[in-house]
């Protein structure tokens, strides 16, 4: 029995269905239920693996307005307007960037006047300069996972 590249293949496999029992992971993967808990726990542990939660389709919800926020940002209050950002209920990414802007945000919004709101709401941050706010008009890919890469030795 090997355990070559073994987290990787139960990345994986957590990846195409994080609802897997562990008797069918060991299962898949050819290694005892024991040895599928313990790798798991390490993952766990090390913060590789940080949760197991359902993939949203927000479009079915009604939350079919995307708004890409571009800032710059007063050098100093970058950690204060990220962190008030994450806590915003409908933003479902932060970045610190590198270029033009400081921070892209990525909100959902049920429509237009409720992302208009809430942009400006935010926009009265005295610590944001400028902004610039796009619409996604076509979400081509979202969310997406990739499996890992199994070295080959």
């Amino acid at each position: 029995m090997t355990y070559e590249n073994l987290d990787a293949k139960l990345i994986n496999s957590l990846l195409s269905n994080g609802r897997a029992s562990l008797r069918s992971l060991g299962d898949e993967l050819d290694v005892s239920v024991t040895t599928v808990s313990n790798h798991l726990r390490d993952l766990e542990d090390e913060g590789v693996i940080r949760g197991y939660t359902p993939i949203v389709d927000y479009d079915k919800l009604g939350y079919d307005v995307t708004a890409v926020l571009q800032l710059k940002v007063e050098g100093s209050a970058l950690p204060s307007v990220t962190e008030k950002l994450r806590q915003e209920k409908q933003m479902v990414s932060v970045y610190e960037v590198t270029g033009d802007y400081d921070v892209i945000a990525i909100g959902k919004f049920t429509d237009t006047d409720g992302m208009n709101d809430q942009i400006k709401s935010i926009l009265t941050d005295a610590d944001i300069r400028e902004s610039n706010t796009s619409v996604v008009l076509n979400a081509v890919t979202e969310n997406e996972q990739f499996d890992l890469d199994l070295e080959e030795e």
